[in-house]
């Protein structure tokens, strides 16, 4: 058997901005969370998006993402229920009123949604199981699976805090109902398109 050299980091810190960090159901419900209820109301579903996506991480790297895609009727399960979920998210952002505004009434969402969604979200598991081939760290099986999972841990936690922020930053402009109301819409058919997009491939 080949012998398998150490790669450097940096080439699968790359690959994991530009194809975890592209657009998908998560990032821009992040986006679109953050505009809608501002940072200090979406981190416990920012935390949850982290949550789950490391989950997602951690079943790629211990090889049981092969297992449960192998399990008959589970691919669609979890399609239907991210799908469920994310169109629910997407009424609740474009409903939402200006930050200006935000009472009671205004419930951003929850850690446990949040959960919910990076298990389920269909790009997750593709994304995450394409970055994590992509690149050898070490020769021992065991001492590569920790770099890796360490490394693209850090890249979930970038990542999800960058379009938090960058939703964050549209706030302080939609302080007027309108704009609000345009973007807010905006973002939740952004948000539906990414997850049919996310289905049907």
């Amino acid at each position: 058997m080949a012998a398998i050299h150490a790669e450097p980091v940096w080439p699968l810190l790359l690959t994991s901005l530009a194809i975890m960090g592209s657009p998908g159901p998560a990032t821009i419900s992040l986006t679109a969370t953050g505009s809608a209820y501002g940072v200090r109301r979406s981190i416990g579903y920012m935390l949850g998006i982290i949550a789950g996506t490391t989950a997602v991480l951690v079943a790629v790297a211990t090889g049981i993402t092969a297992t449960l895609l192998a399990l008959p009727g589970l691919r669609p399960v979890l399609i239907a229920a991210s799908a469920v979920y994310l169109i629910y998210l997407a009424y609740q952002i474009a409903t939402a009123p200006p930050l200006a505004g935000e009472g009671p009434a205004a419930c951003a969402p929850s850690l446990a949604g949040g959960t919910l969604l990076g298990i389920a979200n269909p790009k997750a598991w593709v994304a995450i199981a394409a970055v994590y081939a992509s690149a050898h760290l070490a020769s021992d099986p065991l001492a590569d699976a920790a770099a890796k999972c360490a490394a693209l841990t850090g890249m979930i936690v970038l990542i999800s805090a960058g379009w938090l922020l960058i939703g964050a930053s549209l706030a302080p402009w939609l302080r007027h109902r309108r704009r609000a109301r345009i973007v807010n819409v905006a973002l939740a058919v952004a948000l539906v398109a990414a997850t049919v997009l996310a289905v049907v491939r």
